[in-house]
């Protein structure tokens, strides 16, 4: 299945065999600290920069019923973010994974993010639309 935007991924997450836990880390641009003109420049002009988790939430597939109400319930925290990434952690035998486990992955997601290694999940902007990162 080819996913283009959010309700795709969320169309994939409710087919698995196994119940999902969504898993979400938003992240804001930044500009470096020892960032050079040049870099500065690409920033303001919307390019560049690095990107820094600044929150990170779970969710089961039926509590999330699209992307306008995670963006809506996001917005309730006051917290800017320009790049949500998703993952989604398959439970066991028709249960939910356990809340170690979702911590555990949030965790790994969060230090992805910061590494720069988020190629192995997917990236939605504002719209819902999927981000090819280079």
């Amino acid at each position: 299945m080819q996913i283009t935007d959010f309700n795709d991924f969320l169309l994939a997450a409710r087919a698995q065999d196994e119940p999902q836990r969504l898993l979400f880390v938003f992240a804001a641009r930044e500009l470096p600290l020892n960032h050079t003109p040049g870099q500065k420049k690409r920033f303001e002009a919307g390019q560049g920069g690095a990107l820094a988790p600044v929150m990170c939430v779970d969710k089961a597939v039926d509590e999330l019923l699209d992307f306008a109400t995670l963006v809506r319930e996001s917005q309730q925290t006051g917290q800017p973010w320009d790049i949500a990434f998703v993952a989604a952690l398959p439970g066991i035998d028709g249960a939910l994974p356990t809340a170690p486990d979702v911590e555990r992955a949030l965790k790994m997601m969060i230090d992805a993010v910061h590494r720069g290694a988020v190629e192995r999940f997917l990236a939605f902007d504002a719209d819902g639309k999927v981000l090819r990162l280079t």
